[in-house]
């Protein structure tokens, strides 16, 4: 009776343990019970930086007022093409190494500028006494004309010194001053050097590189050949033996020089030419 009743207890525990059949499934629930919660409403999206930017610039252009329509500038007037300036021809006097034409007898002296050799000559003229020794007659400061040369002391007194010209010394050189009116101071009017024909030559060149070309005159087988400014003019000379010339530096007007003048240097030689 005991197994009996044992077998029953396992049977019904087995029975308890075996999984409900979908015939007999359980519709009481006994779960926990779950408080309800609603949803939440999704937050809005950001919109881009890129989109902001643009909506920022829409909007900043919309307050400012609209821009005025560009004015057309008109047309400048085309100025003429300017022309290259040529410079003023120089009128000054001439000038032989550094000595203008026009100037004073007294600054002359004063600036020690010799133009000979040897290197110590002196500038004598008709006004110094010294110069008879040298052939020259003696004149006062009041003569119209007055004519002056280089020359240097030795033993035997008074010697003539040789000018240089381009670097080769003359055969002679004179330089001669006048008043230009009563109470003006001597000034020098002209110098005339004696050269050789090679320097002569040379000198033609020389001048016709710093003012042009000459102007010919004469006969072509004695040229004379000028360069004139206004105030002065410059002439080279070809002496009949062919061999020498004379470089003249004068000053203008001609009647500064003085009408009648004697030249009155015994040693010159432009009379030759």
């Amino acid at each position: 009776m005991k197994r009996a009743s044992l077998i029953a207890c396992a049977l019904s525990g087995a029975c308890l343990a075996a999984p409900l059949s979908p015939a007999h499934a359980d519709t009481h629930y006994e779960g926990r019970v779950q408080m309800y919660v609603a949803p939440q409403a999704p937050a809005p999206a950001s919109p881009p930086s890129a989109l902001i930017t643009a909506n920022a610039v829409h909007e900043a252009s919309a307050a400012k007022p609209p821009a005025a329509p560009p004015r057309k500038r008109r047309p400048s007037p085309a100025s003429p093409p300017t022309r290259p300036r040529v410079p003023a021809p120089d009128e000054s006097p001439f000038a032989f190494r550094g000595i203008v034409l026009g100037t004073p007898l007294s600054a002359l002296r004063q600036t020690d500028m010799v133009r000979a050799t040897p290197h110590e000559s002196e500038l004598l003229c008709e006004t110094d006494i010294a110069g008879s020794d040298i052939g020259m007659m003696v004149k006062s400061y009041t003569s119209q004309t007055v004519a002056c040369r280089w020359a240097h002391h030795t033993a035997q007194g008074w010697t003539p010194s040789r000018a240089v010209v381009d670097g080769v010394p003359a055969v002679d050189h004179i330089l001669r001053f006048a008043h230009a009116s009563a109470g003006d101071p001597l000034r020098l009017y002209e110098m005339s050097f004696v050269v050789d024909s090679t320097t002569a030559f040379d000198l033609r060149n020389l001048l016709a590189s710093r003012y042009g070309a000459p102007r010919v005159l004469g006969a072509s087988s004695l040229p004379l050949l000028v360069w004139e400014n206004a105030s002065s003019t410059i002439t080279i000379c070809l002496l009949p033996d062919s061999q020498r010339a004379t470089l003249t530096y004068l000053l203008k007007p001609a009647t500064l020089r003085g009408r009648g003048s004697e030249k009155t240097l015994k040693l010159s030689q432009f009379d030759e030419g």
